[in-house]
């Protein structure tokens, strides 16, 4: 699919969906212009990201033991190096409210991850929250990285670059209706589902091993 085929699609269903949509937003790449991440690399990642979800959720419920727990399998499964700053904040014990708060909305990066790798069935739908128990038994039902990985089935990059474009352009409806005109139609988005999601998949194609410094401009 050429990118203006690709932003043709998006905008349709952004109007089957009554969200509202800018002409003038820009193409994504094409498949042919980018390159995606190794599938050891993304493992670890999302790996990294689930658990530290659950890292996060342990510290806001006061649960020490919960905290050990979820620390000793960040180091079952060998990811010590792979944890990005915010969640190595968690580990040490040297974090703010506003840490755990980010670090939590991971499941939503892990969900938009676990879909390209054909573990999700569909994320179109950014109006709730992931399915977080179903999440978490993706990894949980998974006793080493190396049986994670055999679980994925990467799609496509053109597969995956349709649903980056399409939350390109959910983000900019989310962000004008927060940002400038109240009356923008989103069709229910949830905000920071869609940015989460979008920073997932934005990850997977980008030079920054850290996602809170992508820039997810619109």
């Amino acid at each position: 699919m050429t990118p203006a085929e690709r932003k043709e699609r998006s905008e349709k269903i952004l109007r089957e969906k009554g969200i509202g949509v800018n002409d003038a937003l820009p193409m994504i790449e094409p498949a042919s212009q980018v390159n995606m991440r190794s599938l050891d690399a993304i493992c670890r990642r999302a790996l990294s990201a689930i658990i530290s979800t659950q890292i996060g959720c342990a510290i806001g419920a006061e649960d020490t033991d919960q905290v050990r727990y979820f620390i000793g399998l960040i180091q079952h499964y060998g990811l010590e190096l792979n944890l990005n700053p915010k969640e190595m904040l968690l580990i040490n014990g040297k974090f703010t409210g506003t840490d755990v708060t980010e670090v939590i909305w991971e499941y939503e990066d892990f969900w938009a991850i676990a879909w390209a790798m054909g573990l999700v069935d569909d994320i179109t739908d950014a109006n709730e929250i992931c399915d977080v128990e179903a999440a978490v038994r993706l990894v949980s039902s998974c006793q080493t990285l190396e049986e994670f990985k055999n679980k994925c089935h990467p799609r496509d990059i053109d597969e995956i670059l349709d649903m980056l474009d399409l939350y390109f352009r959910y983000s900019w409806a989310v962000v004008r209706k927060d940002t400038v005109d109240p009356d923008c139609p989103t069709g229910g988005l949830n905000g920071q589902v869609v940015f989460e999601r979008r920073r997932g998949l934005e990850w997977l194609f980008s030079n920054t091993d850290n996602w809170f410094d992508l820039t997810l401009a619109t």
